[in-house]
Order: structure tokens, then sequence, then C-alpha cells
């Protein structure tokens, strides 16, 4: 194959791989705004697509084999190192996120349950549930004779109220009796 043909792949190749060095830009003029290891991760991705360019362009200047080889080589050489060195401080990361996390979850845990909440919660969901059946009933046609009950009219928003009441009352009696 000649080598401007080859010069011509490996340059499409190149300008296809935009979507991992693009990214990889990108990270690295964030700065400090992400980790070491996904900078540097970002370094050896940006190395091993320019090392394509460079034997794209070495590829159509060069007459001899031998230098776009030993570009390929070099570059192949620190493009390997960046990422064993991304490698390295990602897991150093890792570790240190765990520690670190280990420390905020050794605090004691509280003495026992707490019932307040769930109280609060089956009080509000069974006011809310008696509301629409009450709901429900007073929707229903009133057979003939049958007894029409206007009292139920303002009932569900009864039954919430005392529901939302009680619950505010048991809230704060657990607020209080909370360290």
């Amino acid at each position: 194959m000649a080598q401007p043909v080859a010069a011509l792949g490996v340059a499409m190749v190149t300008v296809s791989g935009c979507v991992w060095y693009l990214p990889a830009l990108v990270d690295l003029r964030a700065g400090a705004d992400r980790p070491d290891s996904r900078r540097t991760a970002a370094a050896a991705c940006l190395s091993g697509w320019s090392t394509t360019a460079v034997i794209a362009l070495l590829l159509f200047l060069a007459e001899a084999w031998w230098a776009p080889a030993a570009a390929a080589v070099t570059g192949t050489a620190v493009t390997a190192v960046l990422r064993g060195r991304a490698l390295v401080q990602r897991r150093r990361e890792a570790r240190q996120t765990a520690r670190d996390w280990t420390e905020l979850c050794a605090a004691p845990a509280p003495a026992g349950p707490r019932r307040g909440p769930r109280i609060v919660a089956g009080l509000l969901g069974g006011g809310l549930c008696a509301a629409a059946a009450t709901a429900v009933l007073r929707s229903a046609p009133a057979g003939e004779g049958g007894p029409h009950w206007p009292s139920l009219a303002l009932a569900p928003a009864g039954i919430v109220a005392v529901s939302v009441v009680l619950a505010a009352i048991c809230a704060g009696r657990a607020r209080r009796r909370a360290p």
C-alpha cells in the first residue's frame, strides 16, 4: 500500500476519534474542577490521538517507513505511561474517598427506632383514605327514599383537617423527645 493512501486512512481515523479527544480536551481545560486521575487520563487520550495525527502527517511527508514507526512507538509509550499513572491515581483517590466516608459514617447510631415519622405518615395516610372513602360514599347515587346524607358534604375536608392536626401534634411530641 502506498504511503499517501495509508496517510489518508490514518487521518480519517484521527478525525473520527473526536468523540474521545474532544471530551478529553474539555477535561484538561476544566483544570482543578476534575480529579487528578481524570485529567491524567485525558492527557493520555490526547497523547494517543495526537500520535495518530503525527503518524498521518509523517506517512504523507516522509518517504521512509522508519519515521512513522518511531513516532508510533514513542507515542504509544507516552500514552501507556500516562494511562498507567491515571489508574494509580484513580485507585489512590478511591481509597481516600472510602476513608473519608468511613470517618463520616462512624457517628454513633441513634438510641432506638423512632416511631414519630411512621405515626405521622400513618395518621396522614389514614385521614386521606377515610376522606376518599367518604367522598365516594357521598357521590354514590341515593336510592329512592334512601337516606341522602347532607352531613357528608363536608366530611372529607373535616377528616383531612383532623388527621393533619393529629399528625402535627404527634410530630411536635416526637420532636420534643428527640435529643
